[in-house]
């Protein structure tokens, strides 16, 4: 079987071309933003990439065509696949119907820390020798891969609320129909999708109707918009997490969140020690444990696991230290994500010097969904480089300014390397946060202090 995939370096519908190759499918794709660390693990797994969206890709036809949720009507290629009568399918339709059927689903969803609840939920199950699949909106470091197949009958997804394809508006994650499911928060996002955050908490509750009874929801306690959709309805058992003592609880936590000791229930079950860093990584973690728990995994085990647990690529990721200067890569593209982000850092780094740079490039953000609460996200950084990005739909300068003298607007990549590599010192920690290649930006600087 000959699947064709337009989309194909979308974190999710690259894990899926990864996918359907285990599966034994011949794998082709297109797309028109080609940049690591998709396309290099796509190369590797042997899978033909095609830049553009030229109906030409499509001869000779392929047997199934994937639609990724990036593409609408007017596209050449689509616009081919309707006029030819090529069978397609959504992304999540193609993993419900050759992945998940008769799985035991455990998915992640939430507006912060997907992929990372995720790759820890899939590692602990690794750990625990269970070998699951597993779909992940990043590259866990423990895997070197975005999705494999795994034995059965475990597989771990992020639940992406996003819509699923042009001709399903429905979130994605309605298609997983999982056993076990972290609800991990709930905030206003995609603002180019959801008109209001109440269209996003009907998506989240549409998700609920589809775990089953003998299933298992773990939440936050303190998330007014979790309550408030699970008070649209649910008809699954619900553990909270760090609400009260008969849920789970982290406690003496770490300053920087290095270490917790972790409770259900009134009992002390273990403490963590690892990698990670932030109040944000605790609750993901503890979630995690959670979760791995209604899999059959001993607490202890999955205690054990994340204190080996390595992260995940761009989230909080040291790219390089040149001249003791530390360069880190981050997900980071919501105000909430940047300050947590930035928190967890300080609490590592002390007193030493962070340098943001930030690329608003999520749909949201550039249509200036979240620019009143920009400023204040940033409130652990001492310097701010904002970039200009061509067709940003607000004012950088006024959000600069809020910011306060500390902030600086530049306009391109090259301007921005041009005002970090002079003046960064020796002790400086600069965080370049994008949910986008960002123009090379990490290799350039890195290059440049290298040549300092």
């Amino acid at each position: 079987m000959h699947i064709h995939i337009l989309g194909i370096c979308g974190t999710f519908m690259g894990g899926l071309a990864i996918l359907a190759r285990q599966l034994g499918y011949k794998v082709s794709g297109s797309d028109t933003d080609v940049y690591p660390p998709m396309s290099t693990q796509l190369q590797e797994q042997g899978i033909a990439l095609m830049k553009g969206y030229d109906a030409a890709h499509l001869d000779p036809e392929p047997d199934l065509v994937v639609i990724g949720n990036a593409l609408s009507r007017g596209n050449a290629a689509i616009e081919h696949v309707l006029n030819s009568g090529l069978p397609y399918v959504s992304g999540p339709q193609f993993l419900a119907d050759h992945v998940l059927r008769g799985r035991w689903v455990l998915a992640v969803a939430g507006t912060h820390g997907k992929t990372t609840t995720t790759s820890m939920l899939t590692y602990i199950l690794e750990y625990a020798g269970l070998k699951p699949g597993f779909l992940v909106g990043g590259v866990p470091m423990d895997f070197g891969l975005s999705a494999r197949l795994g034995e059965k009958p475990f597989f771990v997804v992020e639940a992406d609320e996003y819509d699923t394809a042009f001709f399903d508006k429905r979130s994605k994650f309605v298609h997983y129909r999982p056993r076990t499911a972290i609800l991990n928060n709930l905030e206003f996002d995609h603002a180019d999708i959801f008109p209001d955050l109440d269209a996003i908490k009907r998506q989240f509750h549409h998700f609920v109707r589809t775990i089953p009874g003998n299933g298992l929801i773990i939440a936050p306690g303190a998330d007014k918009n979790i309550a408030d959709v699970i008070k649209q309805g649910c008809w699954t058992p619900v553990e909270y997490l760090n609400d009260n003592a008969d849920g789970w609880q982290a406690r003496d936590v770490a300053t920087d969140g290095s270490s917790f000791n972790v409770y259900f229930q009134g009992a002390p079950l273990g403490r963590v020690e690892w990698q990670q860093l932030g109040q944000h990584s605790v609750h993901n973690g503890l979630a995690a444990i959670a979760a791995a728990r209604h899999a059959g995994v001993p607490v202890q085990h999955a205690v054990a696991a994340l204190s080996e647990f390595k992260g995940v690529k761009r989230r909080l990721e040291l790219r390089a230290t040149v001249n003791n200067i530390a360069v880190y890569d981050d997900f980071a593209h919501h105000p909430t994500a940047i300050a947590t982000t930035l928190d967890g850092l300080r609490k590592r780094v002390g007193h030493a010097r962070i340098i943001a740079v930030v690329e608003a490039r999520s749909n949201t953000m550039r249509m200036g969904v979240h620019i009143h609460e920009l400023p204040a996200a940033f409130a652990q950084a001492d310097e701010v480089v904002l970039y200009n990005s061509p067709g940003l739909g607000w004012d950088v300068s006024g959000v600069a300014k809020a910011i306060g003298p500390h902030a600086q607007v530049q306009n391109s990549v090259d301007a921005i390397v041009a005002s970090l590599a002079p003046h960064a010192q020796s002790g400086d920690h600069i965080l370049i946060m994008s949910n986008g290649a960002f123009g090379g930006l990490h290799e350039r600087l890195i290059e440049a202090l290298r040549n300092k």
